[in-house]
């Protein structure tokens, strides 16, 4: 039998959306709040609202199976084609496709393609042959192999089988089971097409008879190793990273229910502009992203962006990004920003919008100038990272 499509109410990041009582029902209010009050802010029906949902994302935008016959979508504020664009710097895919060939409508569509070149990918190194490695196994054996336990054959003489620790080479290892738990989620989505669908399970299947399923964090795809065995693998890597970053766990129990998939764009924004940046260093430069601050024994912070002198190592910028849209750069923003710069003694502190601030900042603190600065997201990715660096950097200093 058919399953029916579920009915979606549609969210635009950061902005009130109001809905008729009928519209939502009670039970489905009940488990945004319980479950996703992090993500949404949700008022129930009542007399100050005239009676009408009020729902508002706060900064999450893509897709919630609340349950299986109501999800929610909230849509991003920037245009699709640069949500791949961000993603692609941010998760360093490195993937280059033709001008015009990345056209999606949706943040479904920006999932669903990139789980298909996934499952291709995967399909490609299977057909290779996966990359395997030696991994250490102490197993009782009746022959010799590898470096025998002397001490246990001399204690227990009377056993026939010796223990043995020896190294065996098998690709059942992290880099192929990540693989394989990022299709099973992907798989549990319920985000993509059939014809997607069905690559997806091709791949996962690939992998199943050589693989152990096993469950892995996005901070399992960071930092890892590569070299000409396994160099390949460090793109899937960074679309797994991707995946598991942004698909959060379900709150009902069962493997048939779908998995919300919401992608924090503040978080995107800033690993964005500082992917970004370290791409595109002026000349002269150099990036620093999370420079850790320590203030005293119990309290330190780390700063998003440093842009330092190649020549002497100083730190010439200290960068914080901030999406949101304010009229003018929040107080507590500021104060923040000066800290920074104190911390690692700068005299240039940049507050990074990605919205022209009706007042925009640009103030001294003694020897200090503060300023809010704008890498727009509305137009072409890399023509606002250069105008971004323009109005960043004095005429006179070459960045191209």
């Amino acid at each position: 039998m058919k399953r029916e499509s579920p009915q979606i109410i549609e969210l635009t990041e950061y902005q009130l959306a109001t809905f008729q009582r009928n519209l939502i029902p009670e039970l489905v209010g009940e488990k945004i709040l319980q479950n996703y009050d992090k993500e949404i802010d949700i008022e129930f029906p009542n007399p100050k609202t005239k009676y009408q949902w009020h729902l508002k994302s706060k900064g999450r935008v893509g897709n919630i199976p609340i349950t299986p016959e109501f999800h929610i979508a909230i849509r991003p504020k920037v245009p699709i084609n640069n949500i791949f664009g961000m993603l692609d710097y941010a998760y360093e895919l490195n993937i280059n496709f033709p001008k015009g060939q990345i056209e999606c409508e949706s943040l479904e569509q920006v999932y669903e393609r990139l789980a298909n070149i996934l499952a291709h990918k995967i399909l490609e190194r299977c057909r290779k042959g996966l990359y395997r490695d030696y991994l250490p196994k102490t197993e009782k054996l009746a022959y010799i192999r590898g470096r025998v336990d002397v001490r246990e054959a001399v204690q227990k003489p009377w056993e026939v089988k010796l223990k043995c620790h020896y190294n065996e080479q098998t690709g059942d290892i992290e880099d192929n089971q990540i693989l394989a738990w990022t299709l099973f989620i992907i798989g549990r989505s319920g985000l993509c097409r059939e014809s997607v669908s069905s690559t997806v399970r091709k791949a996962f299947h690939a992998l199943q008879g050589f693989v152990t399923l096993t469950s892995f964090k996005s901070e399992a795809c960071i930092d890892r190793t590569y070299h000409r065995l396994n160099q390949d693998y460090q793109i899937l890597h960074a679309l797994c990273r991707f995946f598991l970053e942004n698909t959060g766990p379900s709150h009902e129990t069962g493997d048939r229910q779908m998995l919300p998939f919401l992608i924090d764009m503040a978080k995107l924004y800033e690993q964005f502009v500082a992917q970004w940046l370290t791409a595109n260093t002026p000349k002269g430069f150099f990036v620093k992203q999370q420079h850790l601050v320590t203030y005293n024994q119990n309290y330190f912070d780390r700063i998003d962006l440093l842009l330092c002198d190649i020549a002497t190592d100083k730190v010439q910028y200290v960068l914080d990004t901030k999406y949101k849209a304010p009229d003018r750069a929040d107080s507590g923003d500021r104060h923040q920003i000066v800290a920074y710069a104190n911390a690692v003694k700068c005299n240039n502190a940049i507050l990074i919008y990605p919205q022209l601030l009706s007042h925009p900042l640009d103030i001294k603190h003694g020897d200090l100038r503060v300023r809010s600065l704008n890498f727009f997201l509305n137009d072409d990715l890399n023509e606002a990272g250069e105008r971004f660096l323009a109005s960043l950097l004095p005429s006179t200093v070459s960045y191209w």
